[in-house]
């Protein structure tokens, strides 16, 4: 852990210097547009969302964002530094109704992914149509997962493991905003998680529906899944949201009755600011039907109920200009074992608690330093907590 000071230092001079490099082609205006927005709750745009409502009447568009961490563990395990994402998005306007969107990602440098490829038409001013690969609406991090956006080098863990992000599927929908009512709405018609494919389950107790994510690539579809979500913002500063997930996973193998299981996902989170004091959480709760039958099949160890909350408040100390530092705070409980069907024993390795403390320093608009330490544990009676350090940089234009 020597080194730590060292390995910050040149990591930010590194990126920062990759900052500079760059021509921004979208406003930083849309960015303080933004920060202005979430703080009276109306309005919270991911980059996608950001680019779609650019003021042009026609043509391309270009943002993207990006980070590279660093991660060391407590004891031997020698630190990892990693260019952990860089993604750029391109939207198309055809006219004021009609446009494309799309999110290549870039990960670990060697890993190239389609994260959103989606049309949207927008049949009136309160309702828009979109088809394609889309964002799954569940929690916060899912749809905003931009590094300028939440606090700490890392993403939180419950939206890695009980959401699970970043998912997306292939669908149809409808979403739009009823101003009246403070209101937004989503409501989606979704390809859903695999569960078999190639002869052998896919889902497992640890990390619950991960690795059923199919992200647009030569999905399987075998039934239809119902994603919706609703987003109060009558009350300034406050952002609420609910959110439902139901449906069955996919097979390859249909004459497989234990192939498949249910899934009833249901979502809360909570965004308030006050102020220079910013508050949110979230609790994710999971119910699989049908996980018995699966694990006696597949041999796994899949769980009945899954479930996730955390706790985040952080303070924003203004400095000169627009940069500011932001201590914070975020505890989270999670556990792919809340409940297990039939003889299979719950897990307590699977019950996990994790502390998160650090800094966020923001130097420009679109630009974060972030520096944090975590400590993850779990029900295992004697088990040892394990520690990490964390240090990053994040961009978003």
């Amino acid at each position: 852990m020597k080194n730590r000071g060292l390995i910050f230092a040149l990591l930010l001079a590194s990126f920062l210097g990759y900052s500079q490099q760059n021509t921004n082609l979208q406003s930083q205006d849309s960015i303080t547009q933004f920060q202005s927005q979430q703080r009276d709750g109306s309005s919270y745009f991911n980059s996608g969302q950001r680019l779609l409502n650019t003021p042009i009447d026609k043509g391309i568009t270009l943002g993207g964002y990006g980070q590279i961490d660093y991660n060391e563990p407590d004891g031997s395990t020698p630190g990892n530094i990693d260019v952990h994402r860089l993604v750029l998005l391109f939207a198309y306007k055809f006219s004021d109704k009609v446009s494309f969107l799309t999110e290549i990602e870039v990960e670990h440098v060697k890993e190239i992914y389609v994260e959103q490829a989606y049309v949207s038409y927008k049949v009136a001013p309160s309702v828009n149509v979109l088809a394609g690969l889309m964002l799954v609406p569940m929690g916060i991090i899912n749809e905003f997962h931009e590094p300028t956006t939440y606090r700490g080098v890392e993403r939180p863990n419950v939206d890695k493991y009980i959401v699970p992000t970043t998912w997306r599927e292939l669908g149809i929908g409808v979403t739009g905003n009823i101003n009246s009512a403070s209101l937004k709405y989503q409501a989606y018609i979704f390809n859903g998680f695999i569960s078999y494919k190639d002869g052998s389950g896919v889902l497992r107790g640890i990390d619950g529906l991960r690795k059923g994510r199919q992200k647009g690539a030569e999905s399987i579809v075998t039934s239809a899944n119902f994603s919706t979500k609703f987003d109060y913002y009558g009350i300034r500063g406050l952002r609420l949201g609910l959110a439902g997930y139901f449906g069955k996973t996919q097979t390859d193998d249909t004459s497989v009755e234990e192939s498949t299981v249910g899934v009833s996902m249901v979502g809360l989170d909570a965004r308030y600011v006050y102020k220079n004091l910013e508050l949110r959480g979230q609790y994710i709760y999971t119910d699989l039907s049908d996980t018995d039958a699966y694990n006696i099949f597949n041999d796994k160890d899949l769980g009945s109920q899954m479930s996730g909350v955390y706790g985040e408040v952080a303070y924003n100390f203004p400095l000169k200009g627009v940069q500011q530092l932001t201590p914070f705070l975020r505890y989270e409980k999670y556990n792919t074992h809340a409940a297990t069907a039939g003889d299979l024993p719950q897990n307590k390795a699977y019950d996990r608690d994790d502390v998160t403390f650090g800094l966020d320093y923001k130097v420009a608009n679109g630009v974060v330093f972030k520096v944090d330490y975590q400590l993850f544990s779990n029900a295992v009676v004697d088990s040892e907590t394990k520690k990490q350090f964390n240090a990053g940089v994040g961009v978003w234009f």
